[in-house]
């Protein structure tokens, strides 16, 4: 219950009626200030300094009144996945303050916390740490400061353990006043240059586990604005090249509609027979399955069975193998024939997915999108020569069919396949008689005697290049889908290792080979050298998505173009879309679905809610409101390097790692130095290390100048964007300051901190909660995170005390000597300093002579 008022307390000072209860007055004694915040407090009436904060707080003590507080956390954090330990609170909060699309909840958990306080008698008496009122003033605004993420995060991490541990009223009502009385400051950022925006995608996560309420977020950030829908002409685009399929669809779906009891008739109150009206999974697969089979048997009977070994997929109940994180798929097109239920499908043998609804209103919604967007990232992740992937979705009896590429989405506009049942057996036939080419395999890359091969134009000469193996496809769907492979030349008696490496890049961009050419020329040391680079080459022309992939698609002709999947919402809502074209999925309200007893999880939605009003609708790209005429175009690059070798946390040793660090650092600085080149991109899968002694690569050396700038360049590129691993990002980069040489030293720090905490030797990795939020984090917040971890030397050494691995922590005290180094006294510094380089490289030669790093080693 809330206080009473005491009129005749109220008299003095002419404080406010409701301020305190008549038997807390005490008699005057000297204030024992209750946190070292008050001791600054303005001076307070003669009433307020009569009364001690410790006899409130002894004369009201919290009891069980945040009982209530605590049993939803506990029920919260199982909701969330977050085990009960220690660092629970403090994962809740960063989750809270990450701007995730599942921070709601960690949110409003907060804020219930923030309400149980306001209803403790004390809160009503203590007093306000500014000159009048009473505490409750000072925390009635806390609740809309978390609900917009404006929230100081140390100090709610401290509260909400306090509360959670079951701390004394005293330290409670501590942190209460800690938290009111602190600020964040964003600091003023140095001069921009034109530079070009960062944006993030899933290729960009370290050390995930993927968990699906935090993925999802990082997925719509990835496609918040790139997903076409309602473009007419897609079939048209990616059928129209199968061979016969229009004669052949056209004779198989006459035999449909042919007998006393066709499988198909026309018309009012027709369409095909047994289809199952209840739309329930299970049975809907049986059909579909069912018409395939037909619809193969027709086609023979018309002599144009095409000679392919492919199937219906239909496993929603079997996770599929290939992928870090278990994912199911309702249905697709593989490319086996293998018709056991008990068969366990890999990623890599899908070729078309498929995603199912029963709910056929969940065709205009998002998480339907999503869903197959995630099928198709897994696709494109598992083959490492897929260009993009085709899809359909059905929701009841209404069907898409999709585009997946490096610049995201493409949908056609729907129809039911009872109306029009033609364009249904047309797609179901086009899907499984398309060639490789036809599905998004790569033809520059082909296989002979049981290898793959591909061929280049090198100084004018035809070089044929054996694939050995792979070494890395970033899983993403849009974005610059970095592949690297291990190879050499045909025929090449000295067997020297090439590394390949393809990549989508804005067209815009400087291409890295130029770059890396230039570098190799310039005898820049410890950075991969160059061999070749061109602009690949599919169907006689240049390979790019617009042009080539899409064949000159007009995509804006869609009926619904240029749609946004918000990366703010809910990743559990789901939410439909507007008639209006090009409505913007980000300003609809958002609503927590509950799933029916059906098993299809995303189905049985909710009734569409309205737009927000007031709101600007997009008919077009976001390149038309900044006053740029074209879509963003990426083009299919090739280069070749000379160096191969294995990523820093592969290192054998302690000392190894080390000495790789100290190596990629002197890359970096021969890099800037001799070409005026900034990486820009610093990460744990950019930093290599060679410890082979019949390797001729460098010792350890830097690659990947996808993201890398000209140092004094005028204005930017006119790329869109460019993509990072935010965990790596120094704290300037973050708040968006001119990149600088600085931002990738101090990146290097990261780098060797992240590793230290994820990695317990070569072969030894793991997922750590707290940090795995680092991926999904808005970037001015997780700035604050990391000017966190490194503003107090007490904090930092505790935080690697409880975080590194035992492999790692005899390099506590050299970790924390570089931290001094690149942030003394705790800042980030803000002017170049060329001896960081020295400075830091020192460090790693004085660690790597330390006793305890190198023991046992």
């Amino acid at each position: 219950m809330r206080w009473g008022q005491n009129q005749e307390a109220a008299k003095f000072e002419g404080l406010p009626c409701k301020t305190v209860a008549k038997e807390n007055l005490a008699a005057a004694e000297p204030l024992r200030s209750l946190t070292s915040v008050l001791s600054c407090r303005p001076s307070q009436s003669s009433l307020w300094m009569a009364l001690a904060e410790s006899e409130i707080i002894e004369s009201n003590p919290i009891g069980g009144g945040l009982d209530g507080f605590r049993r939803q956390f506990r029920l919260t954090c199982a909701d969330l996945g977050i085990s009960e330990s220690p660092s629970a609170a403090e994962e809740v909060v960063l989750l809270a303050a990450s701007g995730a699309a599942s921070s709601r909840s960690a949110k409003n958990l907060l804020v219930k916390l923030i309400l149980a306080l306001e209803d403790l008698p004390a809160v009503w008496i203590l007093p306000s740490t500014k000159a009048t009122g009473v505490l409750l003033d000072d925390i009635v605004c806390l609740p809309s400061r978390v609900i917009s993420g404006k929230f100081e995060v140390p100090r709610t991490v401290t509260l909400c353990e306090r509360v959670v541990s079951n701390a004394s009223s005293t330290d409670i009502w501590s942190a209460v006043y800690d938290l009111v009385t602190g600020s964040e400051v964003t600091p003023p950022l140095l001069p921009y240059l034109d530079q070009t925006p960062i944006s993030f995608n899933t290729s960009g996560l370290a050390n995930t586990s993927e968990y699906r309420k935090h993925f999802d977020g990082a997925l719509k950030d990835e496609l918040h604005s790139s997903l076409h829908i309602g473009v007419s002409s897609l079939f048209d685009t990616f059928f129209s090249e199968v061979t016969n399929l229009e004669l052949v669809a056209q004779a198989v779906f006459k035999k449909c509609q042919e007998g006393e009891n066709p499988l198909y008739k026309e018309g009012e109150g027709g369409g095909w027979r047994d289809w199952p009206e209840d739309t329930l999974e299970i049975k809907v697969l049986k059909w579909f399955k069912d018409r395939v089979d037909t619809f193969l048997e027709f086609a023979k009977e018309s002599g144009a069975a095409p000679n392919v070994q492919r199937r219906l997929l239909g496993q929603p109940s079997q996770y599929l193998s290939g992928s870090n994180s278990k994912r199911k798929l309702d249905i697709g097109f593989a490319n086996d024939t293998k018709t056991s239920e008990s068969f366990r499908y890999d990623w890599s043998q899908i070729l078309v997915p498929g995603e199912l609804k029963s709910n056929s209103k969940a065709d205009r919604w998002r998480n339907t999108w999503l869903d197959l967007a995630r099928y198709a990232r897994h696709v494109l992740s598992a083959q490492d020569t897929r260009r993009f992937v085709l899809g359909f979705t059905l929701c009841g009896p209404i069907m898409r069919l999709w585009e997946f590429d490096r610049l995201g989405g493409i949908a056609s506009p729907p129809f039911d396949i009872n109306k029009e049942g033609l364009q249904f057996v047309s797609a179901v036939l086009g899907y499984l008689w398309m060639n490789e080419e036809q599905l998004g395999f790569d033809p520059t890359i082909f296989k002979l005697n049981g290898k793959r091969y591909m061929e280049i134009t090198r100084n004018s000469k035809t070089e044929r290049l054996v694939l050995v193996e792979l070494m890395k496809r970033h899983p993403s769907v849009a974005g610059r889908a970095t592949t690297c492979w291990k190879a050499y030349r045909d025929g090449d008696e000295s067997n020297m290792i090439l590394v390949i490496k393809d990549s989508w890049q804005y067209i815009e961009r400087e291409e890295e080979g130029e770059l890396l050419r230039d570098a190799t020329e310039k005898g820049v040391v410890n950075v991969a050298r160059y061999y070749h680079h061109e602009t690949v080459r599919v169907g006689g022309r240049d390979d790019d998505i617009n042009g080539n992939v899409r064949k000159g698609l007009d995509i804006m002709k869609g009926t619904d173009a240029f749609l946004h999947i918000s990366a703010a919402s809910d990743a559990e809502c789901s939410m439909p879309l507007s008639s209006t074209s090009g409505a913007l999925v980000g300003d609809i309200h958002s609503s927590r679905s509950r799933s029916t007893t059906r098993k299809r999880s995303s189905d049985s939605l909710n009734a569409p809610l309205p737009l927000l009003p007031n709101r600007r609708s997009r008919s077009t790209s976001l390149y038309k409101d900044s006053g740029k005429s074209e879509l963003p175009n990426r083009i299919h690059r090739r280069v070749i390097l000379r160096d191969y070798g294995k990523n820093i946390y592969k290192a054998s040793s302690r000392v190894a790692i080390l000495a790789a660090l100290e190596g990629n650092i002197t890359g970096y600085e021969s890099l800037h130095n001799l070409t005026d080149i900034i990486q820009s991109d610093i990460s744990i899968g950019n930093l290599m290390m060679n410890e082979e002694e019949d390797n001729p690569s460098w010792p350890s050396f830097l690659i990947d100048l996808d993201l890398a700038i000209r140092e004094n360049r005028e204005e930017s590129s006119g790329a869109p964007n460019k993509t990072g691993t935010r965990a790596f990002m120094a704290i300037g980069a973050l708040y968006g300051e001119k990149h600088s040489f600085m931002h990738d030293l101090e990146s290097f720090f990261w780098v060797l901190f992240w590793i230290c905490i994820h990695y317990s030797g070569p072969s030894e990795s793991r997922v750590v909660p707290k940090y795995d939020l680092w991926n999904y984090m808005n970037t001015e917040k997780l700035a604050t995170m990391k000017k966190g971890e490194i503003s107090d030397e007490g904090d930092f050494i505790r935080t690697v005390e409880e975080n590194f691995t035992l492999y790692y922590r005899p390099l506590i005290p050299w970790v924390n000597r570089l931290r001094r180094v690149v942030s003394p006294n705790g800042l980030r510094q803000r002017k170049e300093d060329q001896e960081l380089y020295s400075r830091m490289k020192a460090v790693l030669r004085e660690a790597r002579e330390d006793p305890q790093v190198s023991e046992g080693l």
